[in-house]
């Protein structure tokens, strides 16, 4: 695991007046998982879109087995060996397995698709991942973890020497982590190298042999894995640790509910799910991924129809029963897919915000005023320091952190009395997750209802003033905000009500 299968010197791309990538490097040898870290923003997807011919540098030299190479196109740099495995899955689910894994690379004989060839290959390729559905099974019918493999094995149709996963866990359970973990290292085992992107320290860790940190367009270091820790990989990505304690005092609120919820039921989803939320209090729902945390916030607002239950909303000085449909108009809900449910991906930032706050820019004729979009939008652009070069610029090209801000300024436009935040976190850096974090601290702070859902416990415990405890539907336990990791940890082992 000596020989250099990579190297890339002194890359440089800007965008507009804007550099994304300045005097950049990075070296991976064969046989060896080599985590690539940094803050949203740092110059990653940028470095890895040169390697993969989706951006041509504007300065630099790539090397691939002491060779050096030019990619005008992702084609091109596949035939020299590079695959993706991507974090949003490019999946079509109605057509099978076999036909989503050689969809770029499909065998034909007589000028037609040899579907033989086609299933044969594919099924080699599962055997390599240990997977045991088959070649003509309809994507639409997998679980994630499942679909995950079926994106790897379409990596791995051309033999790569070079394979980057980029978040390839950031929507798997546990169970399936380990799996594509084993993946990875059978990759290695095969000489191939990895470049794998995360924003889950600990899976670094596990995995990888090196790390090399980058910080605004920037390599800052390449170390080995056993040779550095996680507070100074953090330290390399941000230039100093970020604090992992609370971001406000918790916070027991006084005033009457706001919303309270009883007897929700959902057949084989949540059951006599019954909580209150306050104004100014962030109320954590807590529990292991399929717990039914998502389905409680689902049910809430219409998106999932309920067996039984009821919903009451404050008005004036009573508690007045609402319709989940209705009561979706008064809050604001952050989806966990912010690119596949939460954004407007080829539109621009400044629709993106005034979507859904249409009123607020109308001009004449009740057509949108550009003008009053453009004010409207960048108040809020401001307010929450989101990071792009124009109002105009697509919301898609921003990083993952401003992307969510985004979906922060739709709802604050409304001006809602509580927000859903379902995990609101996911796939972002260290200092991203801190800066909503605030946003959310700030929120409640201001008088509204939050309720926060996040599969990190460490993170829910920086911002809630009380934890909803969720185990298979039910709420099981309720916990302030000085209750200890081993409780919440205890309560949702045991499934059991606690007092």
């Amino acid at each position: 695991m000596n020989s250099a299968k990579l190297v890339m010197r002194s890359i440089s791309k800007r965008f507009g007046g804007i550099a994304a990538l300045e005097q950049a490097g990075l070296e991976v040898r064969a046989g060896e998982a080599h985590a690539l870290m940094g803050a949203n923003g740092a110059g990653k997807s940028t470095m890895m879109n040169v390697l993969g011919g989706v951006v041509r540098p504007d300065h630099g030299q790539i090397l691939i087995d002491g060779e050096v190479v030019s990619f005008a196109s992702p084609t091109q740099a596949k035939q020299k060996g590079v695959s993706f495995v991507h974090q949003e899955l490019n999946m079509l689910p109605s057509m099978t397995v076999a036909e989503n894994v050689m969809i770029d690379a499909m065998p034909t004989r007589g000028g037609l698709v040899d579907r033989k060839a086609m299933r044969l290959r594919t099924a080699e390729l599962l055997r390599r991942l240990d997977c045991t559905f088959s070649p003509d099974t309809l994507v639409e019918t997998l679980s994630m973890g499942d679909r995950q493999m079926v994106e790897v094995a379409r990596a791995l149709v051309t033999d790569p020497g070079i394979v980057i996963f980029d978040e390839p866990t950031s929507s798997l359970s546990e169970r399936e982590k380990r799996r594509l973990f084993d993946v990875v290292l059978g990759l290695k085992r095969d000489g191939v190298a990895v470049i794998y992107i995360t924003h889950f320290l600990e899976e670094i860790f596990e995995v990888c042999d090196r790390v090399t940190v980058m910080r605004n367009g920037t390599t800052i270091e390449t170390r080995d894995m056993h040779a550095i820790t996680a507070g100074e990989v953090v330290t390399a990505m941000l230039g100093s640790v970020e604090a992992e304690e609370r971001v406000r005092p918790a916070f027991i609120s006084i005033e009457p509910p706001l919303l309270a919820a009883s007897g929700l039921s959902r057949d084989g989803a949540i059951a006599d799910v019954g909580f209150e939320v306050r104004p100014g209090e962030v109320v954590g729902l807590w529990g292991l991924l399929g717990s039914g945390r998502t389905e409680i916030l689902r049910a809430i607002v219409g998106l999932d129809p309920l067996d039984a239950g009821e919903l009451r909303w404050r008005a004036g000085d009573t508690l007045d029963i609402i319709r989940p449909d209705k009561l979706h108009r008064k809050v604001g809900f952050v989806t966990e897919d912010r690119r596949g449910e939460g954004l407007l991906l080829p539109l621009s930032v400044a629709k993106n915000i005034s979507f859904g706050n249409l009123d607020k820019v109308k001009g004449a004729f009740g057509m949108i005023d550009a003008a009053k979009e453009k004010t409207f939008a960048s108040g809020f652009v401001e307010r929450l320091r989101i990071k792009l070069s124009s109002l105009s610029q697509p919301v898609r090209t921003l990083s993952g952190g401003n992307q969510q801000k985004v979906v922060f300024a739709r709802w604050l436009g409304t001006r809602p009395k509580l927000f859903m935040l379902d995990e609101p976190t996911r796939g972002l850096d260290v200092s991203a997750k801190t800066e909503i974090l605030r946003l959310t601290a700030e929120l409640a702070t201001e008088g509204a209802g939050v309720i926060f859902v996040s599969s990190e416990l460490e993170e829910m415990m920086r911002v809630c003033d009380r934890y909803l405890v969720v185990h298979r539907g039910r709420i099981v336990a309720n916990f302030y905000g000085d209750a200890t990791k081993d409780d919440l940890m205890h309560a949702v082992s045991d499934g059991r009500v606690a007092a």
